[in-house]
Parts: structure tokens; C-alpha cells; sequence
């Protein structure tokens, strides 16, 4: 069967991206990563392209004047890699309405929190001020409005005594690099459909459990 061709956008760290790549990197996982595009000359995430030997770019959006000129030609970069499928992974710009709907339902973004709860920047911060004891992240398809859409996987971690945003959000982190591979195992493998704004996952291992990571160390590296 032939792999799904990803292609996954940056604009920092890039550690889902690894983890990404790291999964791709087996032949077995039905998924291969054929581009990488940020958004930010100097980030990162793109040295980690480069060291997987996957193709990487820079499409800089402060080089156009409006967004939809930008998404142009994200599109354009993306079509010529031969993406079918496209992954956010830190990409810290807001998709136009037009770009969202042709890549809809091919389009899937981390989260790290569990939505609908504390969508927007600083999620994390808005956890702890809320005093929630359990935080984490979701993997979900994209919508025009942000961090919306049908959720796919989500992980759980407890928020601790003491936790301020930045270890929460370590915490959280951890998991993400595991659920982020496991959703596009679950998309690739053709076991993932949308019905209506929900999810539906097919297959023997479909129980809730499948769509759902809650470590019982809290999700410690």
C-alpha cells in the first residue's frame, strides 16, 4: 500500500516534527513525510528536516502583503511536493477560510489542550489559572475558526502542585510527541472518517481507549 504523503508546516522548535519524522523513518508506518515548510527563515524545526533527508522550505509571510497571498503560495509549494496530507506543528500563522477548505478534512493540527477548553495562545497559562487538575493536548482536524474542528486523539496529563505554565507545559509536550503519530498512523491506515463535527474511529482496537493517552506518570519524558 502506498504511503501517505505529508507534508508538515513550522515556525520554531519543530519537536512534533521529529517525532514526526522519527515514526516516518520506519518503513512500516503508513505515512512518509515528503516536505517541510515554515514560515520563519531561522527556525529550527528546519535543521531537523534536513537531517531526515526531507525536503525543506522557507515561504516567509512577512515577504507578502495579505494572508491569502501567503496561503497562495503555501498551496502552491505544497501541491508541487506532491502533499496529500498536511500536518501543523507549531505553525504559528492563521490559515485563510480558503486555504482551510481545500485542504479540508486533509488538514489536522496539535493542540495543547483539551478542547474545547482553552482555545487561542498560552493555553497552558490559561489551565492553571482556571485550576483545572487535568490538563493535556488534542490532535484535531482544522476548521476556519482556530483550534476547532473534529477531535481525533486527545492525551491527559494532571496538572501538579506547584505547576506553573511552563512545566505543565513540558508535561504536556511529552505527550503530544506520542499522540501526534498515533493520529497519522490512524489517518493513514484509512481508519479515521468524519461524520458531521465528530470523529468516528473504525477498526477492532475502536474503543474509546484508542482516542485516548493518559500516562499514569503524568507524561514525564
Amino acid at each position: 500500500m502506498a504511503r501517505l504523503k505529508t507534508g508538515v508546516l513550522i515556525s520554531g522548535s519543530g519537536t512534533n516534527l521529529q517525532a514526526l519524522l522519527d515514526h516516518a523513518a520506519d518503513p512500516d508506518f503508513p505515512a512518509e513525510i515528503v516536505a517541510v515548510i515554515s514560515n520563519r527563515p531561522r527556525a529550527p524545526g528546519l535543521k531537523r528536516a534536513a537531517a531526515a533527508r526531507v525536503a525543506a522550505r522557507v515561504i516567509d509571510h512577512t515577504e507578502f502583503s495579505d494572508r491569502e497571498g501567503f496561503d497562495a503560495a503555501l498551496n502552491a509549494a505544497l501541491i508541487e511536493a506532491g502533499c496529500e496530507f498536511l500536518c501543523l506543528a507549531g505553525f504559528m500563522r492563521v490559515l485563510s477560510r480558503r486555504f482551510v477548505e481545500a485542504w479540508r478534512n486533509r488538514l489536522v493540527n496539535i493542540h495543547p489542550s483539551l478542547l474545547p477548553s482553552f482555545r487561542g495562545l498560552n493555553a497552558q497559562a490559561q489551565a492553571i489559572a482556571a485550576g483545572v487538575r487535568i490538563a493535556g493536548c488534542t490532535v484535531h482536524f482544522v476548521r476556519a475558526e482556530t483550534d476547532s474542528g473534529p477531535i481525533i486523539v486527545q492525551g491527559a496529563v494532571p496538572v501538579l502542585d506547584g505547576d506553573n505554565a511552563q512545566t505543565l507545559a513540558e508535561r504536556i509536550l511529552a505527550v503530544e510527541h506520542q499522540i501526534y503519530p498515533m493520529a497519522l498512523r490512524m489517518i493513514a491506515e484509512g481508519r479515521v472518517r468524519v461524520e458531521g463535527d465528530r470523529v468516528r474511529i473504525l477498526g477492532s482496537d475502536s474503543s474509546p481507549d484508542r482516542a485516548l493517552i493518559a500516562p499514569c506518570d503524568g507524561g514525564r519524558p
